[in-house]
């Protein structure tokens, strides 16, 4: 069952959306173009990516189908060009917590999946803290308890 959630997290997707922190660790104005992410040459998205930042930069066309896009213009516009490329396929807002945050307070996350695993990782920042997810038409839609982790689906 954890095996089918993870390939229902990456599989189908048209599109991406990313926070800039997901795609590096740069901060402030791009200060060469060296980086091109965590993943190497070869990203597990096989298709566009937008990720958000401040700071405009060109794409990076990366093997398998990944094309980086950096969009300065917030998540309205990034959504709007992730569903040009995305054509009929879903779009996966790929995190981080800022990021999914931002859609979700805009009412723009139809469905969510959470994994839950027992595992201390310290400090980070709140997923649902000052939330009111019901008040954003947001239930649980399905869950799924295996020795891993507790998969949980949120939709509205």
């Amino acid at each position: 069952m954890d095996e089918d959630y993870a390939h229902r997290s990456m599989d189908g997707f048209g599109a991406f959306i990313l926070g800039r922190n997901m795609f590096g660790p740069v901060r402030g104005e791009w200060s060469d173009d060296s980086w091109k992410g965590w993943w190497g040459e070869n990203p597990p998205y096989h298709a566009p990516t937008f990720i958000l930042t401040h700071y405009p930069r060109d794409p990076i066309v990366m093997e398998g189908g990944t094309t980086f896009h950096f969009v300065p213009d917030g998540i309205h516009t990034a959504l709007e060009r992730a569903r040009d490329a995305a054509g009929d396929l879903d779009i996966k807002i790929g995190g981080g917590v800022s990021t999914v945050r931002q859609y979700l307070q805009a009412g723009l996350i139809d469905e969510m999946h959470f994994a839950f695993s027992p595992v201390m990782l310290g400090r980070g920042e709140a997923m649902f803290q000052g939330l009111d997810l019901p008040g954003l038409g947001y239930r649980v839609i399905e869950t799924a308890p295996t020795e891993l982790a507790t998969h949980v689906m949120l939709g509205r």
